[in-house]
């Protein structure tokens, strides 16, 4: 029943064959699968890392024990596994509702740990379930709108939807982190009775999990099995300028120009959706960017790199269409006609989970863009936004949708991250609007999709950048303001661009982008004059006083790029978020646990946004085993306090570490 197979403990019974094995320091990898071979298929976990710690196997008649490090799992005789630290304490243990002589606990529920629903055709439906703690705090899983820091009591689908990214990996606060390493769609539910994992369509189950002391130490060794960040380069770290868009080349050169002669410094600025003559062509339109080339000359004598946004679709009249349709490099529908998203015509989604086709598409980028000096993608409907979600129609290279999908946005990058480094590029960074696990380690930035102009919208970006970076994808960023509507003379969403502005400028990369209201009439009836344009959205935009506040912030940014520098060196060595609950940082100060409203960036910032309409003041907690710089009066406080602190409008309340060598006044 149990065997060792060199440095795995495997457990066939009733058809099922369990295999755990050592994969990364104090981390195990756990499969099983209905048949007696499992699958040679890796997801995130790519490359079987280097393993230093020891690995011990034990057998009897009635248990299999692997130990790694400080991590080791008990298999009972009927496959029930129990994960414990080097201490004894236990981590996590599958769902025990069922009748055993050789345990305490006995259940006539008869509700399996692992249970398998097959389907005609042979794949199955599996529902994996582990004992719950009510105490328990969970943190990651990547970017929901829901507004929580802590996901525990949450149900989240495992779908990649427009705001919404799926990356199944938490921190816990019992002192682990486990990873959902499969793509298919379905949901986990964090209970306060139960804990349950769901897949709508698999062939085998697959997690890894990991012990660790601290929560750096979790986010770490799991950066180290899925991948870290290349080294984001220096341009990245300062500002970026974008809006609903801009329609012309001259347009677009005259706000960069503007900045310019502001003396406001300018990073990054953005040539949004259909500047192409149609979907799928990934070419500038010559009527009204006749010279690309020029453009970018311009731009980088002023010390501004170009973005251009890519989208994955395909008009079934566009020039490209027959042939990606002939050679397989499209989405392909089950059921019905293969149409997947109704914008400006009919389109399609190429299929980036076919290395032929993302290799299609990069040389059609490359000729058409990378070799003008574009540097920088905007890599733009990453999930894919199926105009309808419902996941059964389609089917990709690789496997139907229901089996793979959440995996299509880390294609999507890896296809750009693949092209871009063959041509030489060793910082690769592009912005992507989702991602799964492994995507940070192909320059994946993730934005946080079309979110609402408003403070309820700041506040939920607010949990789901820190929940992101949890996850493993230290490069995350959101549209300053919000994207959908926002008036810019409207006195109330100027105080919340301002707002969201100041908590910008503490963000992995400061990006200022909207629809803006009301929009502006296309400038003609086909390729980059189809779609109409927001309203203005530059930093002046908002009046003189939004400005000067905007100014002020603006510069802030610049002067602390050596320190973003640093972060973001260690973000590409370890994995390290750059910016994290403060817990990540004082892992021992239990107080700190419970702040789901302050952030760390870096480990010498504690920033505590305004998320609240007319609120001019807050309370913040310093945590305990610091000293804190309030960098608007400069007074310096003992850690381990609440303290209020005054907010007026051109205020956030930041503390600086006292003694670190960030030293700035707000």
């Amino acid at each position: 029943m149990f065997r060792q197979e060199g440095n795995r403990l495997v457990r066939d019974i009733y058809g099922e064959m369990l295999c755990i094995e050592p994969w990364g320091n104090n981390s195990l990898r756990v499969r099983a699968i209905r048949g007696d071979r499992l699958l040679d298929v890796s997801w995130a976990l790519d490359t079987e890392p280097v393993n230093t710690t020891e690995v011990r196997i034990t057998i009897d008649e009635q248990y299999g024990t692997i130990q790694n490090g400080n991590i080791r799992a008990t298999v009972r005789y009927d496959g029930l596994t129990t994960f414990y630290n080097q201490q004894g304490k236990v981590l996590l243990q599958e769902y025990v509702r069922n009748r055993n002589e050789l345990i305490r606990y006995c259940s006539p529920l008869n509700i399996p740990a692992r249970e398998w629903v097959p389907h005609l055709g042979g794949d199955y439906s599996l529902t994996v379930r582990f004992e719950s703690d009510p105490n328990e705090k969970i943190f990651g899983m990547g970017q929901y709108q829901h507004g929580f820091l802590d996901q525990k009591n949450c149900r989240l689908t495992l779908e990649q939807r427009n705001s919404q990214a799926s990356v199944p990996f938490y921190v816990s606060s019992l002192g682990y982190g486990f990873f959902w390493n499969n793509p298919a769609v379905g949901w986990v539910s964090f209970g306060k009775n139960v804990t349950e994992w769901h897949a709508d369509l698999t062939r085998q189950m697959d997690y890894w999990i990991t012990a660790g002391d601290t929560p750096s130490e979790i986010v770490e060794q799991y950066a180290e099995v899925t991948g870290k960040p290349p080294m984001m380069p220096d341009y990245a770290m300062g500002f970026w300028q974008s809006k609903l868009r801009y329609q012309t080349q001259d347009e677009l050169l005259g706000i960069a120009r503007e900045y310019k002669r502001r003396g406001l410094p300018l990073s990054v600025i953005v040539v949004d959706f259909f500047h192409w003559t149609n979907h799928g062509e990934w070419k500038f339109d010559p009527d009204y960017w006749p010279d690309p080339e020029g453009m970018i000359r311009e731009l980088k004598s002023m010390g501004i790199e170009l973005m251009v946004s890519i989208w994955p679709t395909v008009a079934k009249d566009s020039e490209n269409y027959d042939e990606m349709d002939r050679k397989s490099y499209l989405v392909k529908n089950d059921i019905g006609i293969t149409t997947h998203m109704e914008f400006t015509g009919n389109l399609v989604f190429f299929d980036a989970t076919n290395p032929e086709a993302r290799e299609f598409v990069w040389q059609k980028v490359k000729q058409n863009y990378y070799d003008k000096g574009v540097k920088l993608f905007w890599l733009d409907e990453a999930e894919p936004e199926y105009g309808l979600y419902h996941f059964p129609l389609y089917r990709y290279k690789i496997g139907p949708a229901l089996l793979c999908s959440n995996i299509y946005p880390r294609y999507f990058a890896q296809g750009f991250y693949d092209g871009m480094t063959r041509a030489g590029e060793d910082k690769v960074i592009n912005l992507v609007r989702c991602a799964w696990a492994g995507s940070q380690k192909y320059g994946a930035l993730v934005w946080s999709g079309d979110v609402d102009s408003s403070f309820r919208g700041l506040r939920e970006q607010f949990a789901a950048g820190l929940n992101m970076g949890l996850a493993g994808i230290p490069w995350w960023t959101t549209d300053i303001g919000g994207f959908l509507r926002g008036y810019p003379d409207d006195p109330d969403f100027r105080e919340c661009i301002v707002r969201w502005f100041q908590y910008g400028a503490f963000c992995p990369v400061m990006r200022l982008h909207g629809e803006r209201m009301p929009h502006r009439k296309p400038l003609g009836t086909k390729g980059g004059g189809l779609f109409f344009s927001g309203a203005d959205n530059e930093v002046w935009s908002y009046g003189e006083e939004a400005y000067e506040i905007m100014k002020k912030y603006l510069l802030l940014r610049e002067s602390l790029r050596p320190y973003i520098k640093k972060l973001m060196q260690e973000a590409h060595e370890k994995g390290t978020p750059v910016i994290r609950p403060l817990f990540y940082d004082f892992p021992y100060d239990s107080a700190a646990w419970d702040v789901t409203d302050q952030q760390m960036f870096g480990p010498d910032v504690l920033v505590a946004p305004i998320m609240y309409e007319k609120q001019r003041n807050r309370i913040v907690y310093l945590p305990k085993g610091a000293n804190w710089k309030n960098t608007h009066t400069g007074e310096v406080i003992q850690g381990g306090r609440w303290v209020e602190c005054e907010a007026p409008l051109d205020v956030i309340p930041v503390f600086t570490r006292a003694g670190s060598s960030v030293d700035f006044s707000i």
